[in-house]
């Protein structure tokens, strides 16, 4: 069980809110089973509102491609900490930490054509830009048959690891249902030293999926 930024705060929340959150389970949810702290969507962009999104903003990202916190809502992770320090906070509460990200490889990136960690592609090799999020432009979806697809998720999952996260929230992922970046994701996630929940979203995929979830699953 656990608490997500979403339903109070929407895109906007800001690193003080999410600590306080973390107090108060900390004090008097935690001996009842309470233990995730997750920060939802858009926890990259600088602007971002409580209701809704801009379209085609400029979000923090690093050279690689990888969307990073922003600092002016994230002050501690300035220097190219991350949510290292944010996740030590929450388990340093005795917490369990996580993030919501969502499904591709960022629209600007593939702008830029950032190299991809790891690899000889770059992200203008890899991203789909037929394979569309309906409701955000902050992403591409990747074209796992490509080289370096798989390369670039196992840098995401590498970074997040390194921030120690806990869980991940992976957004517009089962419904419809993308089972090449499942798969992708979850051979990431393995190769992660850190223990990883992966949670899909939105909404529950088709039963007909079952058996592809349990053999993905963490």
């Amino acid at each position: 069980m656990g608490w997500n930024s979403w339903d109070c705060y929407g895109p906007s929340v800001t690193e003080a809110e999410v600590k306080a959150n973390a107090d108060y389970m900390a004090a008097h949810m935690a001996r009842f089973g309470w233990q995730y702290i997750v920060v939802d969507i858009q926890w990259y962009e600088p602007k971002a509102g409580p209701h809704g999104y801009r379209p085609n903003a400029d979000l923090e990202m690093d050279e690689w491609g990888r969307l990073t916190p922003a600092a002016n809502r994230f002050p501690s992770s300035a220097g190219g900490k991350g949510f290292r320090p944010l996740g030590d906070y929450v388990h340093g509460k005795g917490l369990k930490f996580g993030i919501h990200v969502v499904r591709g490889i960022p629209r600007q990136a593939v702008s830029r054509n950032t190299p991809i960690l790891h690899s000889q592609a770059r992200a203008a090799d890899i991203a789909d830009k037929t394979s569309l999020c309906a409701w955000l432009t902050d992403m591409y979806g990747v074209d796992t048959g490509k080289p370096g697809a798989q390369d670039y998720y196992d840098s995401l999952l590498a970074l997040y690891a390194s921030w120690g996260v806990d869980y991940i929230k992976v957004d517009d992922m089962s419904s419809p249902y993308y089972a090449g970046e499942i798969e992708a994701l979850s051979k990431a996630i393995r190769k992660c030293e850190w223990p990883i929940v992966l949670s899909l979203s939105p909404g529950p995929a088709e039963v007909t999926r079952a058996r592809h979830l349990i053999e993905n699953g963490r």
